[in-house]
């Protein structure tokens, strides 16, 4: 599916007649974010949808959606901001729609930055994922678990329907007007509200159950998964397993995915408990602490608990600094020390 454009200033026909306003007005892209939204709740419905087809659909309209909305609220700022470069924008390409439009993650940028909008790391982040997980989808086949995507999905949906609630997206109407608009859309937005609660109604129920079955007593070993977003994800010693996906991790995947870096050949920091490049930072925890963790020894060292070598810089404990100095040496810069000092 080609990048959604996003129309120029002016109602189609049938919207303006329908809705009784004139030409100029620019309700098409929202209308047409809603009808999106509208098609990923039927494709999403836990008791109807679910097959590869209504997932494939699902991701695509909901990153369209997604696109149109926050671009539809940059327009309102300024319409050159929806520009991949501002500042090659002119007037009439806009009027004919005829340009390259910015990223979805450069929309956020520019609402936070220049409207001014409190988009939260959390909604920010899942908008990031749903647009890499759409071009996944469409460019290399991807496929994806049903109950992974109904849950990240359900987290973008609650954020639309907050966005579209909070923000506005059409220039400002008469009373009249603001009647025709709500009139027209409140039936679409109604159902993507029952359908947005029923999928999160679904998710609360699986996570209920699976607490107090799989999850049971393995707090201490059950971290948030990164494909659907649930703590259910329960370490071991090859990986780990969640729960609610399912979705099974080998140690190498959950050091890729979780040291929070770009650099997706980079190791990990070296654990003081075993010394192995597996230790991985900021692993938020079902038992309600965020520690650090090795994906080879599967220690759970506390942040709070560690300094850095002042030799090497890596991970180690506080307790081990020198009474005096209070400086920090690991067991390997101190047996350097030694054999430099004896040399």
């Amino acid at each position: 599916m080609p990048e959604e454009k996003l129309a120029p200033p002016r109602a189609t026909k049938n919207v303006r007649n329908s809705l009784g306003l004139e030409a100029q007005l620019d309700f098409p892209p929202v209308f047409n974010g809603i009808d999106y939204l509208v098609s990923v709740v039927d494709h999403l419905q836990p008791d109807t949808g679910g097959t590869p087809r209504d997932i494939k659909y699902a991701v695509l309209h909901l990153q369209a959606a997604a696109e149109v909305l926050l671009k539809a609220r940059l327009v309102r700022e300024h319409w050159s901001l929806v520009f991949r470069d501002p500042g090659t924008a002119t007037h009439k390409s806009f009027l004919q729609a005829s340009f390259e439009s910015c990223t979805t993650t450069t929309a956020v940028q520019r609402l936070r930055n220049i409207a001014g909008l409190a988009i939260s790391e959390k909604d920010a982040s899942a908008l990031k994922d749903l647009a890499e997980t759409r071009n996944a989808l469409q460019h290399y086949g991807l496929t994806h678990n049903a109950r992974a995507v109904e849950a990240r999905a359900a987290t973008v949906l609650d954020f639309l329907l907050r966005f579209l609630a909070e923000e506005p997206l059409v220039p400002a109407l008469s009373e009249d007007e603001e009647e025709a608009w709500a009139h027209a859309a409140e039936a679409d937005l109604d159902k993507v509200r029952d359908g947005v609660l029923a999928i999160q109604s679904f998710v609360t129920r699986r996570m209920n159950r699976l607490r107090g079955n799989e999850l049971k007593g393995a707090e201490d070993r059950t971290v948030y998964c990164l494909e659907c977003q649930q703590p259910a994800l329960v370490l071991d010693d090859h990986g780990g397993v969640c729960h609610f996906c399912p979705i099974e991790w080998s140690a190498s995947d959950l050091l890729t995915v979780y040291r929070f870096t770009d650099d997706r050949d980079a190791p990990g920091h070296d654990c003081p408990n075993c010394s192995c490049p597996t230790l991985i930072e900021r692993m938020s925890f079902a038992d309600g602490k965020e520690t650090l963790y090795c994906t080879s020894c599967r220690a759970r060292p506390v942040p709070a608990d560690l300094g850095s070598c002042n030799g090497c810089g890596r991970y180690w404990p506080w307790d081990t600094a020198h009474p005096d100095t209070g400086q920090i040496l690991c067991l390997e810069c101190q047996e350097r020390i030694r054999r430099e000092e004896s040399s």
